[in-house]
């Protein structure tokens, strides 16, 4: 009976376009809230969260203010465990959260190519290495600003020629600007010769990340800088300390907008089933069981919650891989990626929400006295 469902819904169709409308927004607004969720559990939890150490300078948040000796590298790299070491120098135009952030990774290119796992997708190696001033440029970023290969991109002090566009299956880094270590380190108002940011330790399969953390600290500590070393995934949910805070309220605006939907198709099943009271009444005296009745209420009000759930997830989906949006902090980024796990998410609960929303209705319309109903004006 799924056709006289569809008649249903269409013959009050301003009710039901307005309840659709109102889960799609809902659900675009849980799916997007979702995925930044996801980015930042993929950022704390990826396959090189714990794998990687990031040496810091001790005492100091924003990049442009961990000012570690270049050699330190060839220390660390003396320390059992260690398989390489990849000094960077990081630029970033707002160390404070944004979501137009901008930041420059300035490494040798061959480290970059051995230890990122980056795919250029337009331009070559080759003209990167060659020349000092350029760049390779994430995706996320060249969508967001409009750059192309071929490009001359500036801002602040810095103006580099894109070499190449490269994408990732780590999705931060296609929030990302790759340049030489050196070109970084020179550029005019830095200050930064024989300098870097931040050392990049990569462990053999065997090392024990906390001892080897302990290690390089304790092996510096003589140096004129001081450090802290920790796994890469503890150091970005450090440096994202206070975005936590923001994406864990926004959490619960996800769970807001589930409950928006929830009231939302139940307000309008309710309604239409009180309308048609003698409808329901009939259909039982020709021979409809309750059972019946109830299965056409929920069937329902989950087409309703499916059809708004699937657009305000689809447009969400859609919104997410064309923006290449990100929100970062002092360096580090989230990105805001579809997925397919986002998809089964508003699947789910779109037709969980329909069943439950529909739930009381249905036993309502199920459980309608025939007379009662038939003398009601």
């Amino acid at each position: 009976m799924l056709k006289y469902v569809i008649k249903t819904l269409w013959r009050h169709r301003t009710r039901t376009f307005l309840t659709v409308s109102g889960a799609a927004v809902a659900m675009f607004v849980f799916c997007f809230v979702g995925s930044v969720q996801e980015g930042l559990n993929r950022l704390s939890n990826g396959e090189d969260a714990n794998r990687s150490l990031i040496v810091f300078q001790e005492n100091r948040f924003c990049p442009t203010s961990s000012r570690l000796p270049q050699d330190y590298a060839n220390q660390i790299g003396k320390i059992e465990g260690v398989a390489d070491v990849m000094p960077i120098q990081v630029w970033t135009n707002n160390c404070r959260a944004s979501l137009d952030i901008v930041v420059f990774n300035g490494a040798d290119p061959e480290k970059i190519q051995q230890n990122r796992p980056l795919q250029l997708v337009e331009g070559d190696w080759q003209e990167f290495e060659s020349r000092r001033d350029a760049a390779i440029v994430g995706k996320n970023v060249a969508t967001r600003r409009g750059i192309k290969r071929g490009d001359q991109f500036s801002i602040g002090n810095i103006s580099v020629n894109v070499a190449a566009i490269f994408e990732s299956n780590v999705p931060a880094e296609e929030n990302l600007i790759y340049t030489n270590l050196d070109f970084l380190q020179y550029t005019q108002g830095l200050d930064s010769a024989g300098l870097v940011t931040q050392h990049e330790v990569m462990l053999n399969n065997n090392a024990d990340p906390d001892r080897v953390a302990r290690e390089i600290d304790q092996a510096l500590r003589a140096g004129p800088v001081a450090t802290t070393t920790r796994r890469k995934g503890a150091f970005q949910a450090s440096t994202l300390a206070d975005l936590v805070d923001l994406i864990g309220f926004a959490h619960w605006l996800g769970f807001a907008c589930v409950g928006l939907v929830l009231t939302l198709v139940a307000t309008t099943t309710v309604m239409s089933v009180e309308d048609r009271m003698k409808e329901y009444a009939v259909l039982q005296t020709i021979g409809i069981r309750p059972l019946r009745t109830l299965r056409l209420v929920l069937t329902e009000s989950t087409l309703l919650c499916l059809v708004g759930g699937l657009t305000g997830t689809g447009l969400a989906l859609l919104a997410l891989s064309l923006g290449g949006f990100a929100i970062g902090a002092e360096g580090t980024t989230i990105a805001f990626q579809p997925s397919i796990d986002l998809l089964f998410y508003g699947i789910v609960v779109s037709i969980s929400l329909g069943v439950i929303s529909g739930l009381v209705p249905a036993i309502q319309a199920a459980t309608v006295p025939i007379v009662k109903a038939l003398n009601q004006p």
